[in-house]
């Protein structure tokens, strides 16, 4: 027994090592966060397992209700998917007014959701207000031209933050969330993403191939955090935070260097999500006061030639007559923008096997879209 409890120690000891030495360790710092308490995968209820910093709120106006407020019932259908997909919330906006709401498992109207993915459609959103502010000439600006490091790759020089929202960057990485050793698991749990973030080499010339990158979004982040010598969160609260009155203050997780996880990761309450959507609805105004530029948020929901299912990092769905544009989030988080209706919809869930259509889209956004369009 002795003997074997020595070679099953050794093992352990030379796993670790292996581990230690591929650069693998960040796997460790996963697993004691999530013994802790909860799910052992991401989920939507993770806030408090890492670092974050706030994103303060001020003079908070709450979503005025609808005189149908909640008077509306789900459809069978809508039932049986939400409950299919674990959802936790759902809040639908129409005209300006709140008519529906509800939540699951614990969660209420104060409960801070993760983003995930979403995260990437607020940062192009941040990239028109620097257009705005003056510290970026346009979505076209080189990355070189704020990272001089890349004017010496062969790709990597004419890479624009252009092609970092619409994920034509041409990055040596795959995106792979289902196994403990993808650099996408990697990127949720490393001390310094900016040292996983410029390693990365740049593979093929950027605005050639559409190719969905975590990593293009973290570049973007860090690209904003340089140019406006602000954090990320800090620019959010006084960019759209503040000004939209959202309800409550939010989160962003950060990593040990301070730096925000800008390719996920912002915590906040689904009525807050909501507004995003609505001031996307209305083309960056807000009771009047344009927060974004009219005309770049135009181009921001313009798809791309190269996927017409794509825009700056918000999705698209113009094939059938009820058009929309959504904010898709890991583990089903959504924000959709159906014109058409003057509606936002905000979905929050845990479910990792939704379907999806030969362009990557869930599902169950179209359904969303045309079943809620019906009830109201």
């Amino acid at each position: 027994m002795k003997k074997i409890l020595t070679v099953f120690f050794a093992a352990i000891s030379a796993f670790i090592a292996v581990v230690y030495l591929s650069g693998y360790h960040f796997i460790f710092k996963a697993f004691a966060l999530n013994i802790k308490k909860g799910p052992i995968t991401p989920s939507s209820d993770d806030a408090e397992k890492f670092s974050s910093r706030s994103i303060p709120n001020e003079n908070p106006e709450p979503w005025q209700k609808s005189t149908l407020y909640n008077a509306g019932t789900l459809s069978e259908t809508i039932e049986k998917e939400l409950k299919k997909t674990r959802a936790s919330s759902v809040i639908i906006i129409r005209n300006n007014e709140m008519i529906y709401e509800k939540y699951w498992k614990d969660h209420n109207a104060s409960s801070l959701m993760n983003s995930f993915s979403m995260a990437k459609g607020i940062l192009s959103l941040l990239v028109g207000c620097a257009i705005d502010d003056g510290y970026i000439q346009s979505e076209h600006q080189l990355l070189s031209s704020i990272f001089p490091s890349y004017k010496n790759s062969k790709y990597g020089s004419h890479i624009t933050l252009y092609h970092l929202m619409t994920m034509q960057a041409g990055l040596d990485w795959k995106e792979e969330y289902h196994h403990p050793f993808s650099e996408n698991s990697k990127q949720y749990f490393v001390e310094d993403l900016a040292k996983q973030a410029f390693e990365i080499e740049s593979k093929e010339m950027p605005g050639q191939k559409y190719k969905y990158q975590s990593v293009a979004a973290q570049l973007l982040g860090l690209a904003l955090r340089k140019i406006t010598q602000k954090d990320l969160a800090t620019y959010l609260s006084d960019k759209i935070w503040k000004p939209l009155g959202m309800e409550s203050p939010a989160k962003w997780t950060i990593d040990k260097k301070g730096v925000e996880k800008a390719f996920c990761c912002i915590h906040a309450t689904p009525r807050d999500f909501a507004k995003i959507g609505q001031l996307v609805l209305q083309n960056g105004n807000w009771k009047g006061k344009q927060i974004i530029s009219e005309e770049y948020c135009k181009r921001m929901l313009t798809p791309t030639k190269i996927n017409d299912a794509f825009c700056f990092t918000i999705w698209a769905d113009d094939e059938d007559s009820l058009q929309y544009r959504f904010f898709y989030g890991f583990l089903g988080q959504f924000i959709i923008m159906i014109p058409e209706k003057q509606m936002v919809i905000v979905k929050t869930g845990f479910y990792n096997s939704l379907e999806v259509d030969k362009k990557k889209r869930p599902l169950q956004v179209k359904l969303f879209a045309e079943e809620f369009s019906k009830m109201i």
